[in-house]
């Protein structure tokens, strides 16, 4: 596959906030401040009061996802609100129409999707319900399409699937620093090194893709399809 790089829309589906941030932040403030593209988020699972979680928390996710997308100056969120993990419980149906839903109206040219081999069950589900809205004959808006890998989740797959095989890296040297300020916003998502989800982690992840790429910091991509 050749990697298709003169494109103008893309999107990041995330089945949890902060995925985005983890997974391509460095990418999307590329594609948004260096490439001119129009960049979107799709939030596939939500918190709220009626599934029991506390009114403060549904409030404090609110303005976190508020605050993420006005920091990336994404120019559509879209957003699902459907159970997070219990996505397996759902028809299938009911998250490839939200999917399509979105990428209809956004028109999406790159697609950014989590590793289907990753531990969480809702990245795998997600990845199933964006692989049946990336037919060229019902999106033809879709000209690529590369997994990101996201710590906690990628790293930690133990199931038979086929593992994260990084074959495209995007330089975010410049953007490295701003990467860990988007996820300064996910406060409650953060914990002190070795927790996967710290900043520490990220920032060796950075650096071990950039010394595989020769550069600063990276992010590391799986190209899955690409029409050029």
């Amino acid at each position: 596959m050749i990697l298709t790089t003169d494109l103008k829309k893309t999107i990041i589906v995330a089945p949890h906030p902060d995925d985005e941030v983890l997974g391509a932040g460095g990418t999307l403030l590329r594609r948004k401040r260096d490439q001119g593209a129009q960049i979107a988020w799709l939030i596939i699972t939500g918190i709220s009061e009626t599934a029991g979680w506390p009114a403060e928390r549904v409030a404090e996710r609110n303005a976190e996802i508020e605050q993420v997308a006005q920091f990336f100056d994404f120019d559509a969120v879209y957003r699902l609100d459907l159970p997070p993990a219990q996505l397996e419980t759902l028809p299938m149906s009911e998250i490839v129409g939200g999917v399509s839903k979105a990428f209809q109206e956004f028109q999406p040219e790159e697609v950014l999707v989590p590793h289907p081999a990753d531990v969480h069950t809702d990245h795998r589900i997600v990845f199933d319900a964006v692989a049946s809205c990336s037919k060229w004959f019902r999106y033809p808006s879709v000209k690529q399409v590369m997994a990101y890998e996201t710590l906690s989740e990628t790293d930690f797959g133990l199931i038979g699937l086929e593992p994260f095989r990084p074959n495209v890296f995007v330089d975010i040297s410049q953007y490295l620093d701003e990467k860990m300020k988007a996820m300064e916003i996910y406060t409650s998502e953060v914990g002190d090194f070795p927790f996967p989800r710290s900043y520490e982690a990220m920032r060796a992840l950075a650096m071990m893709r950039g010394a595989a790429s020769g550069y600063l910091a990276a992010e590391a991509f799986q190209l899955l399809r690409s029409r050029d």
